[in-house]
């Protein structure tokens, strides 16, 4: 086992922050308002009672730009999660289909599934994992039979008061970054490293943004709204009638 310091940890965020921020730009940039008009439930806009062209894009936009920072930031924090285990005991990013991280301890080879948060899939999505999982550990006890292989779910925020699940570990925020890195605090330690440049970075985008709400909130005013009232038959035509 080694150490990581702070300073590795602020050095590998500085060089690799920028891309989380430049993909939510590009995803921004390249977003279609009638896409993503046609993925919202438009039922749910008319019971919120919104009124107004502005509000109807900015709720809009809100919800789909966060759908969004979550899975690009979620990339992010398993590359950190990578690079930090990678740094303490040699762990690294795996080609096994479904794992994102091996490394071993001794005579145990552990392998990761690393989720953002706790909550983040179904009964289906947690069956494939599995099953990724009983891949992984056929795959390496061929070829080290001498092993104990534990199957880890690692979530980089939340919490779970049972982490013991049928064929698996699931740890959970402090849980997860000190099995990765064995500093029971990191997961305090990493937010200062985190908002590095984050000031200079927002600007950018909140730009953008204001942009993007102003275009998108004069084209749904000119094509879904009549003498200045939003015209909902349209929008769920639009969203629900047949193609």
């Amino acid at each position: 086992m080694e150490n990581v310091n702070l300073t590795d940890i602020s050095r590998y965020v500085e060089q690799n922050i920028g891309t989380f921020h430049e993909n939510l730009l590009q995803k921004l940039k390249e977003l279609k308002f009638a896409e993503v008009l046609k993925r919202k439930n438009p039922y749910l806009f008319k019971a919120k009672n919104i009124l107004t062209a502005h509000d109807f894009v900015k709720t809009l936009l809100d919800a789909y730009l966060s759908a969004q920072e979550e899975g690009i930031f979620g990339v992010f924090l398993e590359g950190l999660a990578v690079f930090i285990c990678g740094r303490v005991y040699h762990g690294k990013k795996t080609k096994t289909i479904g794992v994102d991280l091996e490394f071993q301890k001794e005579n145990v080879y552990y392998v990761v599934s690393i989720k953002s948060g706790p909550n983040w899939g179904n009964s289906d999505q947690i069956n494939r994992m599995k099953q990724n999982f009983a891949n992984a550990t056929s795959a390496i006890k061929s070829e080290h039979p001498e092993f104990e292989v534990v199957c880890v779910n690692g979530c980089c925020y939340g919490q779970d008061k049972k982490p013991q699940k049928p064929g698996y570990m699931k740890l959970c925020g402090q849980h997860f970054w000190g099995f990765i890195s064995g500093h029971g605090d990191l997961y305090t330690d990493i937010i200062e490293p985190l908002g590095h440049k984050a000031k200079e970075k927002n600007e950018a985008f909140v730009k953008a943004y204001a942009q993007a709400l102003n275009i998108f909130t004069l084209q749904f005013a000119q094509e879904y709204c009549i003498n200045g009232a939003i015209d909902w038959n349209k929008i769920v035509s639009l969203n629900s009638g047949i193609a």
